[in-house]
Formats: structure tokens, sequence, C-alpha cells
């Protein structure tokens, strides 16, 4: 690649995040009503779009194929009429949702009568690199724009054209609503260059969130100069205890793999404590289920279709129908385990013992920690946030499922009668 070809790629991402952050300042001042109905007419011309937008995804599925696109991924990045109308209706979940801009967090009166609040406010210009999945192309800019930030959105190559698609019917439907496109915008180019410069641009973009392999989040927590929120792998585990019910530890660990395999928030890794007395039937269902089953030498009892598991398979992120087994000696077993092996984005227990229950909920460090439900409940959606920017397991600003809230940061408010300090 040539310098010039990179001062152009840099010179393109400066001036979209200068017109987002103009675009920026005007729609920090707009009210919940105003922001909500634009989200509402986005998504009627969303719906308007459908044909246009299933045609553009038809060629990206192509594409895919013909590359040789993973299952999983191609899973991710299909869209039908079915999906279609839950990223409008996502819209429209966001649009009813508590606008938190302005929401004041705390307030204190001094004793020398100043008169403190800490007040939320949007982070500004939001940068997202992601890759093939398209509906976060409308998650991420309704997130943004309801909690009056801009957003910069640069999607992967395999879904460029339904990508283009989205985001014409969104710019639409901001126009209609007299709202500046500049907004929300996605960088025109697939130029490797551009991710790079988005990475680069402190100063003009205030945070960028990553949403993808484990490849480009690496790239991005390596290469940023720019805030970043994310997580890097998904390494979701489920511990069987042994006072857990049989009939529910079957359906919560088979929808915990076999729902969707290839999202973040699918176990990865099954623990089952040594007592738990239905062992074999449980894997028996997974099994059956057509998951690919690898564990240790006390799994492989349990069932002849179970490989041998290397020590690789404890820290991987399979993202398809293939479960890592380990056979652990009680909750003290389970928690080292996880300890050791997870990635803190999402671990279960599945137990009736409600001391176990609170001992892992209590002791697990990961962003979210479940007990007797599947980790396929990691969703923004599934918690009430209408929908997220990405899952962050980081220790600072936010932790889990980022909507809203997790897109504002605060300033304080200082207010006096004349006070001086001494």
């Amino acid at each position: 690649m040539t310098g010039e070809t990179t001062r152009s790629t840099s010179d393109c991402i400066a001036q979209m995040a200068r017109d987002a952050r103009e675009a920026q300042r005007e729609v920090a001042l707009l009210d919940d009503a105003a922001k909500s109905a634009a989200l509402r007419e986005i998504a009627n011309v969303l719906r308007a779009s459908g044909e246009a937008i299933l045609s553009a995804n038809a060629k990206d599925l192509a594409s895919g194929r013909d590359g040789g696109l993973a299952e999983a991924m191609l899973d991710r990045l299909a869209l039908d009429e079915g999906r279609l109308e839950g990223i409008a209706g996502a819209l429209e979940n966001v649009a009813q949702l508590p606008d938190p801009v302005g929401e004041v967090i705390s307030r204190d009166d001094r004793p020398n009568g100043l008169e403190l609040s800490r007040v939320r406010i949007p982070i500004g210009v939001i940068g997202i690199i992601y890759e093939s999945r398209p509906n976060v192309t409308i998650d991420a800019a309704a997130l943004c724009f309801k909690s009056g930030n801009a957003a910069i959105l640069r999607g992967g190559s395999e879904a460029v054209h339904s990508n283009r698609a989205l985001m014409q019917a969104f710019g639409e439907g901001l126009e209609k609503a007299g709202i500046p496109r500049q907004i929300v915008q996605l960088v025109p180019t697939q130029d490797r260059a551009a991710v790079g410069a988005m990475l680069q641009a402190s100063g003009l973009i205030d945070m960028i969130v990553p949403r993808g392999g484990k490849s480009l989040v690496e790239r991005v927590q390596r290469d940023a100069r720019v805030p970043v929120l994310a997580h890097l792998d998904g390494i979701c585990h489920t511990y069987v205890d042994r006072s857990a019910d049989p009939e529910t530890a079957k359906q919560v660990a088979v929808n915990a793999k076999m729902r969707r395999p290839g999202i973040c928030g699918a176990m990865e890794t099954l623990l089952i404590d040594s007592a738990y007395p239905a062992a074999a039937e449980l894997c028996t269902a997974l099994a059956d289920s057509g998951c690919e089953l690898v564990g240790d030498g006390r799994a492989r009892a349990l069932d002849p279709r179970i490989e041998e598991a290397n020590e690789e398979d404890w820290d991987t992120e399979y993202l398809a129908p293939k479960l890592s087994i380990a056979i652990v000696d009680g909750l003290d077993a389970a928690l080292g385990h996880i300890a050791r092996h997870s990635s803190g984005h999402t671990d279960a227990v599945i137990a009736t013992d409600e001391n176990v229950t609170e001992r892992f909920l209590s002791e697990v460090d990961s962003a979210i920690v479940m007990a007797n439900a599947s980790s396929q409940f990691a969703d923004g959606g599934e918690f009430g946030l209408g929908a997220e920017i990405g899952i962050a397991t980081g220790r600072l600003h936010a932790r889990g499922p980022v909507a809203l809230e997790g897109l504002t940061t605060y300033k304080w408010q200082v207010r006096g009668s004349g006070q001086t300090r001494s």
C-alpha cells in the first residue's frame, strides 16, 4: 500500500470524525421524544426497504459460500424476513427505552452551600469495528444515536452489501426525521487501512468498540490509541452440581450449547460434579443433539462418542457444535477450573442447593454469572436493554451487555451563590 493511499484513508476517517463531532453537538441537544420518533421512522423505512436489503444480503451470502466462509459465520451473516423484522423491532424497542442523557446520578449539598450533581452525558464519537453480523449496523447506530453519540461504523467485507443497504435505510429515516445523516456514518471503503486510521484517531474518536473474532479484537486492543470497550473470547462454562435437577440440567445444557453455537454466549465447556448421578444421560443428550464432544478421562467413560480432550480445548472458543467436558470434584474444583480458563464473559451453575448457587454467583468473577439458566441469555435484548453494542469483559466503565447507559459518561455540575475558597 502506498503512503499516498494511507494518507488518503486517514484523511477520510479524520473528516468523517469531524463531521460526526459537529452532528453530535446538535443531536446531544435533542430531547427523548425527538430521538425516539426518529428511531420509529427509521424502523418504518427499514421495513419498506426489506426487498433491497435482502437482495444485498443474498449477494454477501453467495460470496461467503464461494469464499468458503464457515457455517457459523454464514449463520451470523444471513438475513431473512424474520431477522429483518427483528432488527426493525429492536429499533422500536430502543425508542421506548428511557433516555439516559441528563439523568442525575447523584446530588449533594455541601456545608459551604455548593450544590453538586453528577449528570449523564454522551461519550461523543464512537467507532465500531465489526465483522459479519449485519444486525450490528443497526443495533450500534440506534444505541449510539439514542444515547446522544455519533457513530462511525466499519463493517467486515463479508457483509459489505448488507451493511450499505441497511445504512441507506437508516440514513433515509434520519433525514425524514430532520436529523443530520452524519450522526451515523459507514466507512465507505473496505481498505484495512481504515481500521488502522480509526485506531489512531486519538482526539477525533472518543471510544472504539470491536465486535468480531479473536484476531480482530487482539489487533484493536494492541494498536488502539483510543480507549477500547471489548471482550476477547467467549469461553463460557456451565457447572452441573450434584444437587442439580436432571431434567433441568439436560434442557439448559443442550440449549446453552446448541441453540446457536456460533454466538459468544454459547457454552464451550461443561463441568460436571463427580457426584452428579445423571452425568451419562446428560452427555448422551448432548451427543444425540449433534454436538461433537471431547473430554477428560472420567468424562470419556460416560459415552463412547466422547473423544479425548487436549489442553488447548479448555481455552478454546469453538463457536461451533463442539463442547469440552470435564468431571470435577465439587464446587471448589469447578470454581478453580473456571478461574483458570474462563474468559470472563458468561459462566453458569445448575443446582438446587442455594448455598452452591449463591457461592457461585458471588465467587465467579465474570461479567455475567447465571444460576439455573442458559448462557445463551447473555444478550442485551434479553436483559431488557433493547439491544447491545457488545459485551464488555473488562473492569472499567461498563461490564456485560453494553447498551444506552454504557455509552454515556458523566460530568459534575456545581451550582453556587458566590462562594470563594479560602
